[in-house]
């Protein structure tokens, strides 16, 4: 298992059609490649979260276009693709008493990311 430090992109997006297109067009005008996504819909407005291969550059570019946008780091931990790996994680991080705010997932072949932002 290996860690990783990770800038993610937080957009602050509203609930409407056609606004996930706005901010993938702005991505495509930056020439950055979207890595991981993960959407978390509150209402009227949503967070669209993003890994991308060049967070400055997404960054800047989404801010010029007029978007909501902020950067943290994140910790991005490979782990092998199979059952109970996630219990394993969040076991080790809640007998330590570190919260997780939220966390995401994608996979490889043989091998998974998983994404976590804590608290602590």
């Amino acid at each position: 298992m290996r860690k990783y430090a990770i800038k993610q992109i937080s957009v602050f997006l509203e609930n409407k059609p056609g606004r996930l297109a706005r901010l993938a067009e702005a991505i495509i005008d930056a020439d950055v490649n979207i890595l991981a996504l993960n959407i978390a819909e509150a209402g009227d407005f949503g967070i669209v979260r993003m890994l991308v291969n060049n967070p400055k550059t997404a960054y800047e570019e989404l801010q010029k276009k007029g978007f909501t946008v902020s950067s943290i780091d994140v910790i991005g931990i490979k782990i092998k693709n199979e059952p109970g790996v996630l219990h394993k994680i969040a076991k080790v991080l809640g007998d330590a008493n570190i919260n997780i705010d939220y966390a995401y997932a994608y996979s490889g072949n043989s091998d998974a990311y998983l994404i976590l932002r804590v608290s602590n």
